[in-house]
């Protein structure tokens, strides 16, 4: 198999994780991968199989104005297909929203291509704006499938393009996570004896952290021998750092930005919290659950009640709903036995979204549209 993904950058993104763990996957079956960005590859978070062809169009430019991007986008659109035409591909697969777009405009006419466009939030949740959601409700017919990764953003597209078919692939977790650097240790920002409540993600309004933090700074004098540890980066850093400086907790909760060993970390932690405002799924809930971290989340429209069994492996709150948090924080804080009761369920999240599952659906679809 020949297969292209084309996505705008792979920086430190759930999106991002997801097109690393299927390249590396399929690389190591011994298909010829290609992953290219628009963004140099200088900038890559994620660690790509030695086989896999890595390259950009270096088309990342912003526009100031609509006709300037107007211009880039035509630009970008004739650089994407010339690179189909040069590496002619059997597939190619475009993650997100614009990338979907611009491969379905590219790719339109080219003999023998399929493609498929991945969508990895859901749309509503995150706006493009009227110029490409016009395009998105007008190209995506052009694709031969467009995935979701939940139901409710199946039906979303179905209803808001004119996509021709949409199927519903979750993501998928690698297991065991492949480490890499920056390496900060747990002990090496929580004292021994501590407990570690963790939360991975964007440090963005997304992923609501800003609850978080009020949330652990209502629970912090009833548990004092916890830490919040958020592991991320983003623009809101001096936002959240000012918060948690308000709140006096600076020697209890830590930032410490983007870290490579993932897996040392939800193997310290305790409990694993998503306070996001939306998601498209939830990689980084998965991959806690997976390690055998008991979790709370907020139930989110799409995302974290496909993943979280409630009062199985997890609690489900209400979205939004900070008072409902931080109960459910405080309950599963309170009492270890509930908490290891529900991390042992939560260990069967592997098989859940495990690669091997996931991609066999990811396959099924390939040989599908290739005998079309």
């Amino acid at each position: 198999m020949k297969l292209l993904i084309f996505i705008y950058s792979m920086g430190g993104g759930g999106a991002e994780r997801a097109t690393a763990n299927l390249a590396n996957y399929w690389a190591e079956k011994g298909w010829d991968i290609t992953v290219l960005t628009l963004v140099p590859g200088d900038s890559d978070f994620y660690i790509l199989h030695p086989s896999v062809k890595r390259t950009s169009l270096m088309l990342a430019k912003d526009s100031n104005n609509i006709l300037v991007g107007l211009w880039q986008n035509f630009h970008r659109i004739a650089a994407l297909r010339r690179v189909l035409r040069q590496v002619r591909p059997d597939i190619a697969l475009g993650m997100m929203s614009t990338a979907n777009v611009l491969l379905a405009l590219a790719a339109w006419g080219l003999p023998g291509l399929r493609t498929i466009g991945a969508e990895q939030i859901h749309p509503p949740q995150m706006p493009l704006g009227l110029f490409w959601e016009n395009l998105r409700s007008h190209t995506y017919g052009l694709l031969n499938v467009v995935t979701a990764l939940t139901g409710k953003s199946e039906n979303w597209i179905k209803e808001h393009t004119n996509a021709k078919k949409v199927v519903v692939i979750p993501n998928s977790i690698a297991w065991p996570l492949i480490g890499k650097g920056p390496v900060i240790h747990p002990r090496d920002l929580c004292q021994p004896g501590r407990k570690i409540l963790l939360a991975v993600g964007r440090l963005d309004a997304q992923k609501g952290f800003d609850w978080l933090i009020e949330a652990f700074y209502n629970l912090s004098s009833k548990h004092p021998d916890w830490n919040l540890v958020i592991l991320g980066e983003g623009h809101l850093r001096k936002t959240l750092e000012t918060q948690v400086q308000q709140s006096g907790l600076e020697k209890y909760i830590f930032l410490p930005g983007w870290v490579g060993n993932l897996s040392e970390w939800y193997g310290s932690a305790d409990l694993y919290v998503m306070s996001s405002r939306f998601e498209g799924f939830g990689n980084t809930l998965v991959e806690a659950m997976a390690h055998g971290l008991s979790a709370v989340s907020f139930d989110c429209d799409t995302g974290p009640g496909d993943i979280i069994r409630h009062e199985v492996d997890g609690l489900l709150v209400p979205p939004g709903d900070l008072a409902s948090l931080t109960a459910a924080l405080d309950r599963l804080i309170s009492d270890r036995l509930e908490r290891q009761h529900f991390a042992q369920k939560a260990l069967e999240a592997r098989m859940r979204f495990s690669m091997e599952k996931i991609t066999g659906m990811w396959e099924e679809l390939f040989e599908t549209i290739l005998s079309e």
